[in-house]
């Protein structure tokens, strides 16, 4: 991973770091409001060798070095029961030596003949009167132990240099400290745990995703729109804004897929259900129709047909009537306003979609509205849960994939690519929809000139009342399917 990709992960997952980050926090705050305090007391002592009056350089630097050879192992003598016993006695302590010796930690300083020790307990005071009891102790038992007769003194001396003081503040817990600790390694964990998430997330979200799956052309890319349930033909309802001028993108791109020979009969799928695949067929279907194509959409979606409800119709007969010779197509198209695009819808749901969207009846419906007009374009279900829109990649000039962003994951994607690929499908190519466009990406660099305009179309669509779906599903041919609408221009959600 680069180092944009940390921070994209670090902006995606904002809130996951944050959370982490304020749970170690908490941690940190009760642990050092619930540990006890401690604090510290100090004391120094020094320690030289005792020479003849005759005493040259030589002898002087003999003795330093044998003082700093004794000076390491005072420093455990000071841990021992022979200084800690009587430490103990003389202040009432109701410990054992073992216990103190938890207590008391001594360093020396390099290169140095200087014993620091340090004395640690819950209460100051009686930090402070330990440490000034082992400045007491501690000479007497090194001048013992080094006499070498009874009637001479020790060679060597310990010596107080600094009287046992007791810091005013504890030495532990310290706020300040653990909380920024705990703020570091809450970022820190908070960092790793999103980054797991991410990599562990098989959901496509860009276009880098995709093509880690299929080497397929990805030849349109769908800006995410949270109005976009409430108005999905944004290509008629706001026909200036970025997603309608990426449809038109996509419309030019798919036109210019195949040059020598352009696909006419098109089938628009998903992987699973959600990705926005009717939406995408609609604004697909509307924008080739707005540069002069005559167009027919065919509901083909035969389980949860939507696409008629998307763009206010209502229908009785559709599909399966003509499938089964109950209607004839031409009675069965419905124009959408006053363009040249028409629509079949699916008509009663069926017992057998699959049978009848792969029968021959299918076959040369579709070979005669590809006669008839420039392009057809079928709303198939998506490929994971069934088979329908596989078997109709055999009866047209190719399918065309959406691919919902945070919906889909690779391996649904890579399984639905590869039913495609099992019946001998053309995939025309891939619609990454629901894309989270960021500024200055290619998903919202379009329609820059009008964005007032296109305020001012969002808000005009939010204020058109809501009879004018119901005006066009009235006028459609609901009642009366004996014969094509005529619906009045108000169906056309313009």
């Amino acid at each position: 991973m680069e180092l944009r990709d940390y921070l994209e992960v670090a902006r995606k997952r904002w809130r996951l770091i944050a959370a982490v980050t304020l749970a170690v926090l908490a941690a940190a705050a009760v642990w050092t409001i619930l540990t006890p305090k401690t604090y510290a007391a100090t004391t120094q002592f020094f320690v030289s060798t005792t020479t003849s009056g005759d005493s040259n350089a030589a002898s002087l630097q003999q003795g330093n070095t044998f003082t700093q050879a004794r000076v390491k192992s005072y420093t455990q003598l000071l841990e021992s029961p022979k200084v800690l016993d009587p430490v103990i006695a003389a202040t009432g302590l109701d410990v054992t030596s073992v216990e103190l010796a938890k207590q008391i930690t001594s360093t020396v300083p390099l290169d140095t003949v200087v014993i620091e020790v340090t004395v640690s307990d819950a209460s100051a005071e009686r930090a402070t009167k330990i440490a000034g009891e082992l400045g007491e102790v501690f000479p007497r038992t090194i001048a013992d132990l080094e006499k070498v007769q009874d009637n001479q003194p020790s060679p060597v001396k310990v010596t107080v240099v600094k009287d046992a003081t007791a810091e005013a503040a504890p030495v532990s817990p310290r706020p300040a400290r653990n909380l920024l600790l705990g703020g570091v390694i809450g970022l820190l964990l908070g960092l790793g745990i999103a980054l797991l998430r991410e990599t562990l997330d098989q959901r496509v979200k860009s276009e880098r995703e995709v093509a880690s799956v299929t080497d397929a052309t990805v030849i349109g890319g769908i800006a995410f729109d949270a109005d976009a349930p409430d108005h999905p033909l944004i290509v008629q309802v706001d026909p200036r804004s970025a997603r309608a001028e990426a449809f038109r993108s996509l419309r030019t791109n798919l036109q210019f897929v195949n040059v020598a020979n352009p696909p006419k009969s098109i089938v628009v799928t998903s992987s699973v259900p959600g990705e926005g695949k009717s939406t995408t067929a609609a604004n697909l279907a509307i924008s080739l129709a707005d540069a002069g194509q005559s167009v027919v959409i065919i509901e083909g979606d035969l389980r949860r047909p939507r696409l008629l409800e998307y763009m206010g119709f209502e229908g009785a007969v559709g599909l399966t009537d003509v499938l089964i010779g109950r209607v004839d197509v031409k009675d069965a198209l419905q124009q959408f306003g006053r363009s040249q695009l028409w629509l079949l819808g699916s008509g009663p749901i069926p017992p057998n979609p699959s049978e009848l969207l792969g029968s021959s009846r299918m076959g040369a419906l579709i070979d005669e509205l590809v006669e008839s007009y420039d392009f057809v374009i079928v709303d198939a279900p998506p490929l994971l849960p069934v088979t329908d829109a596989a078997v109709v990649s055999t009866l047209v000039d190719g399918a065309v994939v959406v691919v919902g962003a945070e919906i889909v994951t690779r391996d649904q994607l890579r399984h639905a690519l590869d039913s495609l690929v099992a019946v001998k499908g053309n995939i025309l190519g891939l619609i990454l929809n629901r894309v989270l466009a960021k500024p200055g990406s290619t998903y919202s660099t379009y329609g820059y000139r009008y964005e007032q305009d296109t305020e001012r179309g969002r808000a005009k669509s939010r204020q058109e009342p809501a009879t004018r779906r119901d005006a066009a599903a009235t006028s459609a041919p609901g009642a009366d399917s004996s014969r094509r609408s005529e619906t009045p221009e108000a169906s056309a959600l313009s």
